[in-house]
């Protein structure tokens, strides 16, 4: 799991795939954070993509950082403790000014069940489950 969270980190941006109704959407995103051993992403819960986690909680990510790519296929789960919020919005103080632990819309996720593999064009590739 930290090969992925510092994976991820290292791209600053990646792409979060969803499902509204029948229609992939994919979107870039670029919090990333660990917590109490899990990791977990954040967004809005007014966003769509809030959203169309609710009604589907399968999401795939994507990233590449110019020599390899990840893709992670995971559940996300919602975890509305203040401890959690509060820990990513600290991790990334920026989103401090359109985000509080307890404005009610800050939402954060932690992945579960999921396969991360990372591929290049010059090795095999790998997975990683957590």
């Amino acid at each position: 799991m930290q090969e992925v969270h510092d994976f991820l980190k290292k791209c600053g941006a990646y792409y979060l795939a969803t499902v509204e109704g029948g229609q992939p959407r994919v979107r870039a995103f670029g919090t990333i954070h660990l917590f109490e051993g899990k990791l977990y992403i954040q967004t809005g819960k007014v966003k769509d993509v809030s959203k169309q986690m609710t009604a589907n909680p399968r999401v795939e990510i994507c990233a590449f950082d110019g020599d390899e790519w990840i893709r992670v296929a995971a559940t996300v789960v919602d975890d509305p403790r203040v401890e959690a919020l509060e820990s990513m919005l600290d991790a990334y103080p920026q989103l401090k000014d359109r985000y509080s632990a307890t404005d009610g819309n800050c939402q954060v996720l932690y992945l579960k069940d999921a396969t991360a593999t990372f591929s290049s064009f010059t090795a095999p590739s790998r997975t990683v489950e957590f």
